[in-house]
C-alpha cells in the first residue's frame, strides 16, 4: 500500500491513507483538492491503451466494495473507485457538505482535475444518485453509465428501508451510536449483510474478515456517523427535489449508454423500480438478478462484469458501423434480461438481435 500524490492534483499535504485493505492488484493513494481530500483505489487494466473506469459506492460503503468486479473488468478498462467525502479513508470535506449534489460535485471536480474524462463511470445505490446527477450535467465526462440498485425516488419506500432512512433525523445516529456502543464489528458487519445481501450466506470467510477489518477502521473514525446522518439527510432532500433537479428528470437527460442492474431481493431500493428506470434512461439496458440483494457487484461480480462486458462490445460494433468499417459484426441491442445464479438467462422478454 501506498500514499502519492496523482500527477495532475495540487501536491498540498493530504491525511495519510488509513490502514485498509487493499486486493492483490489495487494501488490505494490520496489525492488532494480544494476543500478536500479523496482517497483513491486503483487498479491498472491488462494492457495500456485501454479507457478509464471510476466506481462511486454506496451509503456506508467504500471504495472496496467494488473490489471484486474490477479485476473481471482489467481487459477493458484502468479501474479508479473513490472513497466519498467522509466515507472510507477520506476526511469529511471542509465545507460539511453531504448533499448528492456536494458528492456529484467532488466527483465532478476530481475528474476535472485528473483529466480522466470521459469514463466508464459506475455507482451503487446513493453512488447511483451521485452518478446520474453527474452523467446528467456533465455528459463530456461520461462515456458510459451502469447503475446498480440506484436511490432514486420511490413514492412508496420499503419498509426495510426506514430504519436507514431514519438516520436523516437530527439525533438519531447520536442515540443509535449509543444504544449500539456494545456490539462488535463483526455482530455490524452481520447486521449490514443481511440487510444488502440477497443472501448473506454467501459472503465468503474472506470477504466477512474484510469486511470486519473495515467495519473497525470505521469505527474509529470520530465522523463516521455524522457522514453517514448528513448523506442521509442528503438523499432525503434528493427525493424531494422537482423540476430539473429532480433525480428522475436527470435520469431523462442522461445521454450516456446505461446499464441498469437490480436485485430481486433488494431490501433498500425495491426491484419494481427497475422498468421505471428502464424507461427513464434513454436507450438503456436492464439486468435484473432474482436472488441479488442491494450489492450485486459484491454478489454476482461475473454476471454484471458479463452484461458490462456485453456493453463495451456492443458500443465499439455501433461505433464500426457509424464509421463505415464493420460489414458484418454483430451484437445484442439494449434489451432486458433476467439471469439467474446460474448466469443463464431466464427473461422471456430477454432481447437479440439488431
Amino acid at each position: 500500500m501506498s500514499s502519492s500524490e496523482s500527477p495532475h492534483l495540487s501536491a498540498a499535504a493530504v491525511p495519510r491513507v488509513g490502514a485498509v485493505r487493499a486486493a492483490e492488484g489495487e494501488r490505494l493513494h490520496s489525492v488532494r483538492l480544494p476543500g478536500l481530500s479523496l482517497a483513491v483505489r486503483s487498479r491498472p487494466a491488462a494492457r495500456p491503451g485501454l479507457p478509464p473506469a471510476l466506481y462511486v459506492h454506496g451509503l456506508g460503503g467504500s471504495s472496496q466494495n467494488w473490489s471484486a468486479l474490477m479485476p473481471l473488468l482489467d481487459d477493458l478498462v484502468h479501474s479508479e473507485a473513490l472513497d466519498l467525502p467522509g466515507f472510507g479513508d477520506s476526511p469529511p470535506p471542509e465545507d460539511g457538505a453531504y448533499s448528492v449534489t456536494a458528492h456529484a460535485r467532488a466527483v465532478i471536480r476530481y475528474l476535472d482535475a485528473a483529466g480522466r474524462g470521459p469514463v466508464h463511470l459506475f455507482g451503487n445505490s446513493l453512488g447511483g444518485a451521485i452518478t446520474t446527477r453527474v452523467a446528467a450535467v456533465r455528459p463530456d465526462l461520461v462515456r458510459s453509465l451502469t447503475l446498480v440498485s440506484p436511490a432514486l425516488p420511490e413514492l412508496r419506500v420499503q419498509r426495510t428501508a426506514v430504519p436507514t432512512a431514519l438516520l436523516a433525523l437530527p439525533g438519531v445516529a447520536a442515540l443509535f451510536t449509543r444504544l449500539t456502543r456494545d456490539w462488535s464489528a463483526e455482530q455490524r458487519v452481520r447486521g449490514v449483510a443481511g440487510l444488502c445481501w440477497g443472501d448473506p450466506e454467501r459472503v465468503t470467510p474472506e470477504g466477512f474478515a474484510a469486511a470486519v477489518a473495515e467495519m473497525e477502521h470505521r469505527q474509529a473514525l470520530p465522523h463516521f456517523w455524522d457522514a453517514m446522518a448528513r448523506s442521509t439527510r442528503g438523499i432525503v432532500d434528493a427525493y424531494t427535489l422537482g423540476g430539473q433537479h429532480g433525480l428522475w428528470r436527470q435520469a431523462e437527460r442522461v445521454l450516456a449508454p446505461t446499464l441498469l442492474v437490480y436485485g430481486g431481493r433488494d431490501q433498500l431500493v425495491s426491484a419494481r423500480m427497475a422498468e421505471r428506470a428502464a424507461r427513464s434512461f434513454r436507450g438503456s439496458r436492464l439486468l435484473t438478478l432474482p436472488d441479488a440483494g442491494h450489492v450485486a457487484m459484491m454478489e454476482y461480480p461475473d454476471l454484471v462484469a458479463t452484461a458490462f462486458h456485453d456493453l463495451v462490445r456492443d458500443l465499439a460494433t455501433a461505433a464500426a458501423r457509424a464509421d463505415g468499417t464493420d460489414r458484418n459484426a454483430g451484437g445484442r441491442d439494449s434489451g432486458r434480461a433476467t439471469v439467474g445464479p446460474s448466469g443463464t438467462d431466464e427473461s422471456a422478454d430477454a432481447q437479440t438481435g439488431s
